[in-house]
């Protein structure tokens, strides 16, 4: 599984990095936002790469807007595998992409924490973060459905439908793990 998840997380977390990035540059066309350089900073910060005052490199500020969509597309694509699948593990992991963005900017103090942001820059970010996040989830969806059928949660949900007690786990060899 985890090999499957490996690949399928890196090609679904770079389809909603492109969908992502591409809903920025039309949200930006029509607000008129300019481009953010947070992720070349960051990157900047964690791999010791000088940093640069004012407007940053773009392939910077591309390998870290995209290395870190392909990134945590491997774990949507666990959860897909694991039998999380849906809208509401998308909800789950739009979570999950917004708490990584603020670790890194955070504690590498290129950011500040999202209650002193003004709420116009705050409910665009979280916008386009749930983007990314649902379709990285759709795509992991569909690979890992297509590659492995139903999910060993999903696979133990159908034993007896809906929260029961007296349902045991599934049998070891149905499942992930030694």
């Amino acid at each position: 599984m985890f090999k499957r998840a490996l690949w399928q997380g890196l090609i679904a977390g770079t389809a909603g990095g492109v969908v992502m990035t591409l809903g920025e540059k039309l949200e930006q066309a029509v607000t008129g936002r300019p481009d953010s350089h947070v992720p070349a900073r960051v990157l900047q910060r964690l791999s010791g790469l000088p940093e640069h005052p004012g407007k940053q490199p773009l392939p910077v500020n591309w390998a870290m807007h995209f290395g870190q969509a392909a990134a945590l597309g491997v774990l949507r694509s666990v959860m897909a595998h694991a039998g999380l699948r849906g809208p509401l593990a998308s909800a789950k992991f739009t979570v999950v992409r917004l708490t990584n963005d603020q670790i890194l900017e955070n504690a590498t103090g290129v950011g500040a924490p999202p209650p002193t942001w003004p709420r116009g820059e705050l409910a665009v970010d979280v916008l386009h973060k749930t983007v990314y996040a649902f379709v990285t989830g759709v795509v992991a969806d569909a690979l890992a459905r297509r590659s492995s059928g139903l999910g060993p949660g999903q696979r133990h949900a159908a034993l007896r439908p809906g929260r029961r007690p007296g349902v045991g786990p599934l049998p070891r060899g149905e499942a992930y793990g030694r």
